[in-house]
């Protein structure tokens, strides 16, 4: 008997022994998935929790900045007046006023029945910009918040969020019924408790999850009986005894299609795609929006197939990374890049060609090797490259990939971190990394100009990439708004489906030099125009 028939036969005897318990097995994985559901839907509870909180603290502070910007910082008529209209406009903020450096009340609008006058702690010279606290004040196990702000004179503007800003009760019902939440500043600091558990859940397994703002010091903490959960698979396990036949057959099928189908086919199949170079680099052109010059472009991986066919990088690329493929990829990608777009980079030396490398490439020296190889006889120089590594995956040792930066930075490569906004890293991250340009996700740029907390970030991540002496390229540009939104916010260089989508070499060639085109023809026109007013202004000093 052939191997083949082996697996063929083992396969279906397995299925058919998987048949004859339908109902235990239906139970077990309607059970696990009453749980995973409602863990997934926790999750949700304590990511609206954590979103809408820092959302309206987002725009509190938002609030007292341009309370600050307008110079309104005393308890004068004309301020209070300002501080009015701030509470009229905005609905989750019942008050604002003013305090002293020992936090002692000076003026709030309007003015509340309290007998508390000093509501924030006294200032101190190393105290934080923003300060956020809670009221005793409560609304339907939600209290006050009130944040700060310090306006640099031993005085700090603040406001009291309304506790119905925050007390809202998320997700289905059946969770509703037997489930406990609580969202907590810094230590264990309540501003918001809903729910509980009865006598009969106190027998039960609990469920519970915490979601972390990446914000503000802030936490959801969901919990739920396991009783509850099983409430959501109840009518299906009364179907299974009907569905056990379809069953029957659904696992005789999949034994025979496991045992007919080749192993290891798809690994077999991507091998000789890697042996024969079928992973060919696409160009998206990075664009200088002040000018309309190109900067250079990111270099994008795709699957062509012996058909012609174009497969995109999701539906190949967590394969290829997972199963080691990505480092050969990476390593023809860059040979063809330079084969590819040697002599358009050798005749212009400004631009910049972006690599992108994952996580893996950080655990030892070969990608300095890599790109040693590949650019260090070529037409483009080590100043023309750019890695980019995305910020949505840690890198594991940070020291050793700072070393490996630090190595690629003196060949004169500039190192990029894309997704920035995205993942796990701050600040420190930046700072630890050193890297030279940080890239804005596409999901910050969408909203921008309809969202203000999108346009709060951006102006952020601007300010921080200034600070840092930071390179900053927005991605996933799509509108015009857009551009003119980002060059307010002082960013010049993006890329997107408004400039071009991703091409190949001959077009992104193509589109370099009739780019280079229109910016000549710009310049001239500017010129000639510039020329005419000198001439009228000639002419008019001669009739004077």
């Amino acid at each position: 008997m052939t191997r083949r028939y082996v697996i063929f036969f083992r396969a279906v005897v397995i299925a058919l022994v998987l048949a004859t318990a339908p109902l235990m097995a239906t139970n077990v994985i309607l059970n696990d998935y009453a749980v995973s559901h409602t863990m997934e839907e926790m999750e949700a509870i304590g990511q609206r929790y954590v979103k809408r909180a820092e959302e309206v603290i987002n725009e509190t502070v938002v609030t007292l900045q341009q309370l600050d910007r307008d110079n309104a910082k005393t308890c004068s008529m004309e301020d209070r007046t300002v501080f009015m209209d701030a509470v009229s406009q905005k609905g989750m903020i019942s008050a604002v006023g003013l305090v002293d450096a020992f936090g002692k009340r000076m003026c709030v609008v309007p003015d509340l029945d309290t007998a508390e006058t000093n509501i924030l702690p006294a200032a101190r010279p190393d105290g934080p910009l923003v300060g956020i606290g809670m009221l005793d004040k409560e609304y339907r196990g939600a209290k006050s918040a009130i944040v700060s702000w310090d306006l640099g004179n031993t005085n700090r503007l603040y406001a009291i969020i309304s506790p119905a800003a925050i007390a809202v009760d998320p997700g289905p019902e059946y969770i509703r019924s037997h489930r406990r939440a609580e969202l907590t500043l810094g230590k264990n600091l309540k501003w918001f408790s809903v729910g509980g558990f009865t006598s009969g859940d106190a027998n039960s397994e609990i469920l519970a999850t915490n979601v972390k703002s990446t914000r503000y010091p802030m936490e959801a903490k969901v919990a739920v009986a396991r009783s509850s959960a099983n409430q959501l698979v109840a009518p299906l396990k009364l179907i299974a005894l009907l569905a056990s036949a379809a069953m029957t057959v659904l696992f005789v099928a999949i034994g025979i299609w496991v045992s007919w189908r080749p192993e290891n086919e798809a690994n077999d199949e991507f091998n000789k795609a890697v042996r024969n170079g079928e992973f060919v680099p696409f160009y998206q052109p990075v664009m200088d929006i002040e000018n309309g010059t190109l900067r250079g472009c990111e270099v994008l991986m795709r699957w062509q197939r012996p058909t012609g066919e174009i497969i995109s990088p999701g539906q190949f690329m967590a394969y290829a990374e997972a199963n080691g493929h990505i480092f050969e990829m990476t390593r023809q990608l860059m040979l063809k890049t330079a084969e590819e777009m040697g002599e358009l980079y050798s005749q212009n030396p400004d631009l910049k060609l972006s690599i992108n490398l994952f996580a893996g490439h950080f655990h030892d020296r070969q990608v300095v090797a890599d790109l040693k190889k590949a650019y260090e006889k070529s037409d483009i120089s080590f100043q023309q490259v750019v890695v980019e590594v995305t910020e949505r995956y840690p890198l594991e040792d940070m020291d050793l990939a700072r070393k490996i930066i630090s190595e690629l930075q003196a060949l004169g490569i500039r190192v990029a971190l894309d997704d920035v906004g995205t993942g796990h890293g701050g600040m420190a991250y930046l700072q630890k990394l050193g890297v030279d340009i940080i890239k804005i996700d596409k999901m910050f740029i969408d909203p921008l100009g309809s969202d203000e907390n999108s346009t709060t970030i951006v102006d952020s991540m601007v300010e921080l990439a200034d600070n840092l002496g930071m390179g900053i390229i927005a991605e996933g540009v799509e509108e015009e708004d857009q551009i003119d939104r980002l060059l307010e916010l002082g960013v010049t260089a993006a890329q997107g489906y408004y400039f071009a989508k991703p091409m190949n070499a001959e077009d992104y060639i193509a589109f370099a030099k009739k780019t280079e085109e229109n910016a000549a023809a710009d310049v001239a026109q500017a010129d000639e125009f510039a020329y005419e007013e000198d001439m009228d202004f000639e002419s008019e000093e001669v009739a004077a």
